[in-house]
């Protein structure tokens, strides 16, 4: 049959005139519309079409095509070009039926075949994609972006070095900003338009051959896209029809699949990219003037979980913008922090604090200066005093929301670094000068100390001295001499802060003489030894500053509240015995300051010490449990009641005191007496002998280098030799007398001797550097032949032989001399004969 069918053919070119082997143009379009002589998978790909595009693809037909690709691999890019050539086709004539057939036989063909080959298939398939992307029709474009979006899922075999996705961000981009006139439609399509970003990113992000999507010219189009649908939110949510419809439009609401997305977006970003994936947020929160309602910077900043570096550097950027903005700034930064502090490390929290308190000095600057650039000109912005304040309070606040979520050991060197930042009148950090100095060094003080208060809310820590180091220590105290009664509060509750480990704190707010301290339910534990070590350590130091705290004129109520919790709590936390028995001592000097009044202090001062006395020691004799000692301060309460109103804290510690006028001739009565206390505290086993001491402070080098103006003469010193380990010891060495003239002297005398010894290793050091070598060898040679003799003569001591057990002579001149006689002629007691003779 095929014999006669070739014949035929041939008797027939040759009617024609035509040679054997050549065929007519026409011949191809003949073979076109017959279908026997056509190739098999255009053959394959026609019958997948049904007659009517209602009935679907055809699912035995599409198999065979399926089953024909993964058979002869080298035609898949043939059926995808024949596929692409029908659907533009039908495009064309809106024949959009066999348009969503054809897109499903390839989306099939794609999920089947992983061969080679398959690039080529998707270069067709991506042109299809387009084509339907360029269609006005929203049904189209929706249809072209699930396919996009299927194919992006698909994870490819075989890298592609030529694919090019810039069309689809721009499209996908453009999609998601429709403003079509049916809402339904618009939801529709700006969903397909996060939908299709989203699958950019997928197939792009970790594909290195791939075009790179973190480029400055992909993240400007996608990610203001995602945020202008984030912005739309309240848009969306306001026109839902009705409460029931509601679950189902919650799955098509843009903004939450855009929140998904820029989710993934950040969350597939590596460390080198972040940056221009957080620049875009930043630019279209400044363009639409976003920061100072605050409200949909939170919610982005919420959703950017690595973004805290570059939301700093978008701060230090906007240094001289108005404080509203940069306190917005600052706030969304407080509500992100909570999310980021989890997974820092230490330099980065370091950084960003460093940050935040570079905002707050350069933020009182721009207070006391009217302007940002230090002076006022005629077109330098006049800053608002209100305005700064309110941002460093958001500084302040956000410093604290950021330590909060931090652990223990990085908290602690928070504080630390926030304390070293704090200006302190000594000889490593000097203050400024000048009234505008003075006035900074103040502003900037208590802003510190207000942000180590906040990052010191809440601390716990078991070990007081892991809390509460030296260095740091030393300079939080430091801060209580200090003149302004507004720091020295903020010293005090800070050190509250630390020491309160059981949240008895507000059980101490306020001053009273209660009868039954059980009503306030103490969380009482016991003393441990890490805090008995701190208490060693560092209790005078604190007893001190708690002393001359007393005795400030400038005290108002709070800082008597705050000297009462602070004894209340370290004798709740960190008191034993001897902790107990040197707080009573401290309390009656205070009563003692109050009763000899050598400070001149006003009457309310002076009450306010007697009331402080009552109530601390009404509690310390119901936490002892000493019947005597209760019984004591009862009476002298009581009698205080009676007689005396204005010494008890009821009184004094009242929005309208009640104060007496006159306070020189106070009964024994109504004192506590030093005597009595270590009578009844002696007989239940307490140091009675330290009990009859006086508390005296002695003079540190804090005095000389804090800026007090008379602090040499507020203190009347004695020097209190005692032997610590001893206490049962009679014989004391007796006190010496220091006048304020020895005192001057003495740290005139040190003054110069540092001096000297500071001038003296400057020379050591000079001589080694500029001295030729010859002479350094000479000098270290001496040094060394004159060791060399010393341990020549220690050598010769040692080995000399013993005296003779004989006795001594008598030498020239009566003195008497020993002779080294040889152990064999040495007489030995007769007892050694026998054990020699055993042995």
């Amino acid at each position: 049959m095929k014999g006669r069918r070739r014949r035929g053919w041939l008797q027939a070119t040759r009617r024609r005139g035509l040679p054997g082997g050549a065929r007519p143009a026409e011949m191809y379009g003949v073979c076109g519309c017959c279908g026997a002589l056509r190739p098999r998978y255009k053959r394959l790909v026609d019958n997948i079409f049904p007659e009517d595009p209602e009935d679907g693809l055809v699912k035995t037909n599409m198999e065979k095509l399926t089953f024909y690709a993964l058979s002869a691999p080298e035609k898949l890019d043939r059926i995808g070009a024949y596929l692409s050539e029908r659907l533009i086709r039908d495009v064309g004539r809106h024949r959009y039926g066999y348009v969503c057939i054809a897109m499903e036989a390839l989306d099939q063909l794609l999920m089947a075949c992983h061969c080679q080959s398959i690039n080529l298939f998707v270069e067709s398939f991506l042109k299809m994609v387009a084509k339907l992307l360029e269609s006005e029709k929203p049904n189209l474009q929706i249809l072209g972006t699930n396919s996009f979006v299927k194919f992006a899922n698909i994870e490819e075999d075989t890298p592609s070095y030529h694919r090019s996705y810039d069309f689809f961000v721009s499209r996908f981009s453009e999609m998601c900003h429709s403003s079509h006139d049916d809402m339904e439609i618009k939801t529709k399509i700006r969903m397909s338009g996060i939908k299709g970003l989203q699958g950019v990113v997928r197939k792009t992000v970790n594909d290195e051959l791939q075009a790179n999507i973190w480029d400055p010219q992909h993240m400007d189009k996608i990610v203001p896209s995602l945020l202008f649908n984030l912005q739309h939110i309240e848009e969306a949510e306001s026109r839902s029809p009705s409460p029931l419809q509601a679950p189902e439009k919650e799955k098509e609401n843009p903004a939450e699949l855009a929140e998904r997305c820029l989710r993934e977006l950040l969350g597939r970003a590596a460390f080198g990219n972040i940056k221009n994936a957080i620049k875009p947020v930043l630019i279209h929160l400044d363009n639409h003037s976003l920061w100072e309602p605050k409200v949909f910077a939170i919610r982005c900043f919420k959703i950017i979980m690595y973004s805290i570096q570059q939301l700093l550097s978008h701060l230090d950027a906007n240094s001289r913008s108005a404080a509203t903005v940069r306190a917005g700034i600052v706030e969304v930064l407080s509500e992100a922090a909570v999310i980021a502090a989890t997974g820092s490390v230490g330099p980065t929290v370091l950084e960003m604090f460093n940050t935040l308190l570079r905002q707050l000095r350069l933020s009182i600057d721009y207070a006391l200066t009217g302007s940002y650039d230090g002076a006022i000109s005629l077109g330098t912005k006049i800053i608002k005093e209100h305005e700064e304040r309110m941002f460093q309070e958001a500084v302040i606040k956000t410093i604290g929301s950021f330590a909060s979520t931090l652990p223990t050991y990085q908290r602690s060197e928070v504080i630390l670094f926030i304390m070293s930042k704090v200006p302190l009148p000594s000889l490593h950090h000097p203050m400024e000068t000048g009234k505008t100095g003075e006035n900074r060094n103040r502003l900037t003080q208590i802003m510190l100390l207000k942000s180590l208060l906040q990052v010191s809310t809440g601390f716990q820590c078991n070990n007081m001295m892991s809390a509460l180091p030296s260095n740091f220590l030393d300079r939080l105290l430091s801060t209580a001499l200090m003149e302004d009664a507004e720091i020295r509060l903020f010293v005090l509750e800070i050190l509250i802060s630390f020491i309160d480990r059981h949240g008895n704190r507000h059980k101490f707010s306020t001053i009273s003489t209660l009868s039954d301290i059980s009503v306030l339910k103490l969380k009482v534990d016991k003393c441990s030894r890490q805090d008995t070590v701190f208490m060693k350590k560092h209790s005078q130091q604190l007893y001190r500053h708690i002393y001359l705290s007393c005795k400030e004129e400038t005290n108002i109520q709070r800082h008597y509240e705050a000297l009462y919790s602070l004894l209340a709590l370290v004798s709740i936390e960190l008191a034993n015995e001897e902790v107990v028995v040197d707080l009573i001592r401290l309390v009656l000097a205070v009563q003692d300051v109050a009763q000899v009044n050598e400070e001149n202090l006003p009457v309310y001062n002076r009450c306010a010490l007697y009331a402080l006395g009552a109530a601390y020691l009404n509690l310390i004799s119901q936490l002892t449990a000493v019947p005597a000692f209760c019984q004591h301060t009862h009476e002298v309460i009581e009698t205080r009641k009676k007689e005396a109103p204005y010494m008890l804290p009821e009184d004094v510690f009242v929005e309208r005191p009640r104060l007496s006028q006159n306070l020189d001739g106070v009964v024994i009565e109504l004192l506590f007496r030093q005597s009595k206390i270590s009578e009844v505290l002696g007989g239940s086993g307490y140091n009675s002998d330290r009990l009859c001491l006086p508390y005296i402070p002695q003079l540190t080098d804090e005095d000389r280098l804090s800026k007090r103006k008379s602090i040499g003469e507020t203190i009347s010193l004695q020097v209190e030799v005692e032997s610590r380990n001893s206490p049962e010891k009679e014989e004391r060495v007796p006190a010496e007398e220091i006048t304020y003239e020895t005192l001057k002297k003495a740290i005139v005398d040190s003054v110069a001797v540092e001096e000297q010894e500071r001038e003296r290793r400057r020379q050591v050091v000079e001589k080694f550097q500029k001295a030729p070598f010859e002479e350094i060898a000479a000098h270290c040679g001496a040094r060394a032949s004159l060791l060399q003799s010393k341990l020549n003569q220690i050598f010769e001591i040692t080995i000399r032989p013993p005296p003779s057990p004989s006795g001594t002579i008598t030498a020239a001149y009566g003195q008497p001399q020993n002779h080294s006689i040889p152990v064999y002629e040495m007489k030995f007691p007769d007892l050694v004969y026998p054990m020699a003779a055993a042995t």
